[in-house]
């Protein structure tokens, strides 16, 4: 396993704050000049980990842009998203969702990154909220800009409440209501 997956794991696992070098080296298997020569800094390669894990999700976001109809999309989407928040082999909630909260003052560079992670998954959900209403799936008359941000706002909040270990059920039927009203 490569070492900024590993760090990613550990950035996932304990939060920004609560990740110290020792934590980093020990989980990465490499010594602390090392790091700073690849990484520079701990805030450097949490901004790599961050993208690495963006990337690792981009198969989330073509279930939406890759499907066939818009209510099918969005539930095999978050079909996913549930399964993977709730993964006892993962640690709970999603890293982005993580560094948002867990960041009272992110720097420029980092509120940017997660603002467009943001923006590029809500713009997914418009597309595909658009795309139903052209094929006649679902009212031409309903505010898609507002269910998208809806939608990237459940999203969102699936990650913050399996950090608590709720039921999975009830985010299934909060998720079959989100999507009977589209």
């Amino acid at each position: 396993m490569d070492v900024l997956h590993k760090a990613m794991f550990v950035f996932w696992e304990k939060g920004y704050e609560a990740t110290s070098i020792p934590d980093l080296l020990e989980a990465m298997k490499i010594s602390r000049s090392s790091l700073y020569e690849t990484f520079v800094d701990k805030e450097t390669l949490y901004v790599e980990a961050l993208r690495h894990y963006k990337k690792t999700r981009e198969y989330k976001t073509n279930l939406l842009v890759d499907a066939s109809s818009a209510k099918a999309g969005i539930r095999r989407y978050f079909d996913d998203h549930i399964a993977s928040a709730f993964d006892e082999n993962l640690p709970r909630g999603c890293l982005i969702t993580n560094a948002t909260i867990g960041l009272d003052t992110p720097d420029e560079q980092l509120r940017t990154m997660i603002q467009d992670g943001f923006e590029e998954l809500e713009q997914a959900f418009y597309e595909l909220l658009r795309k139903g209403q052209q094929t006649g799936e679902l009212d031409p008359n309903k505010d898609i800009k507002s269910l998208s941000h809806l939608l990237l706002n459940l999203n969102h909040s699936i990650n913050v409440v399996s950090k608590l270990n709720m039921d999975k059920n009830q985010i299934y039927d909060m998720m079959n209501s989100v999507i009977e009203m589209l």
